[in-house]
């Protein structure tokens, strides 16, 4: 999978792409990252890529041109790229849109800022726009770097354990949260790891780490079992 990302911040997206599992995935040649300033696709000395909105009001808005040039020279290497852009009123990411994602070849990811992208540019190109919950960020370079992650750790032979994914909260037709995990000292200040994932009853454990998610996701997260 390759993925392109524009943001006016490349510096902040690059940091956490070169490390842990996402930096892991590209040294490995599971997956490959590039991240465009859109500054580099304006005109003029000064490389302005935003101004006041039509109409008045706060803040700044992202230009269509550098926008447009951007993306139009990523869509002319590939057709069927996937283009994604970040906005607090994009549709909510969740696990199933993640693991519909990790199966494409090419994905583009749009960061919005400041008070927002021209207009023109969603209605020209039509990107599939996500929010990670319902809160307001300065950028969208922290939402595109939690699809990165979600997909990523979704892409085959990325994870080492090939039921990591497949046993993360959300996951799997009944959406449940995740269990609760151990590890050494047996005992910890008191509190000690339960009889059952001693006992090496496989069986048994697979029944308690199942009634620990069904239950955790009762009390934390009723609205998904609905």
């Amino acid at each position: 999978m390759h993925i392109d990302i524009i943001s006016l911040f490349p510096d902040a997206c690059e940091d956490f792409l070169r490390s842990s599992i996402i930096g892991r995935a590209q040294r490995r040649g599971l997956l490959s990252i590039t991240v465009h300033d859109p500054r580099h696709y304006a005109g003029g000395r000064h490389r302005i890529v935003d101004d006041r909105p039509y109409g008045g009001g706060p803040g700044m808005v992202l230009k269509a041109p550098p926008i447009a040039a951007c993306l139009d020279a990523l869509m002319e290497r590939d057709q069927e790229a996937v283009m994604l852009m970040t906005s607090p009123q994009g549709k909510q990411l969740d696990q199933n849109w993640a693991s519909a994602l990790s199966g494409e070849g090419h994905l583009i990811i749009l960061c919005g800022h400041y008070e927002g992208i021209d207009e023109r540019i969603v209605e020209m190109y039509q990107p599939q726009e996500f929010s990670v919950g319902d809160v307001v960020l300065s950028g969208g370079e922290l939402p595109a770097m939690i699809l990165c992650d979600a997909v990523t750790r979704l892409i085959p032979g990325v994870l080492g354990h090939p039921d990591s994914a497949v046993e993360d909260s959300f996951s799997g037709d009944q959406q449940l949260l995740d269990h609760p995990c151990y590890t050494k000292p047996v005992d910890f200040r008191g509190l000690e790891v339960p009889d059952v994932l001693l006992s090496g009853d496989h069986a048994a454990i697979e029944a308690w780490r199942l009634e620990q998610r069904k239950q955790r996701t009762k009390e934390r997260r009723p609205d998904l079992l609905e």
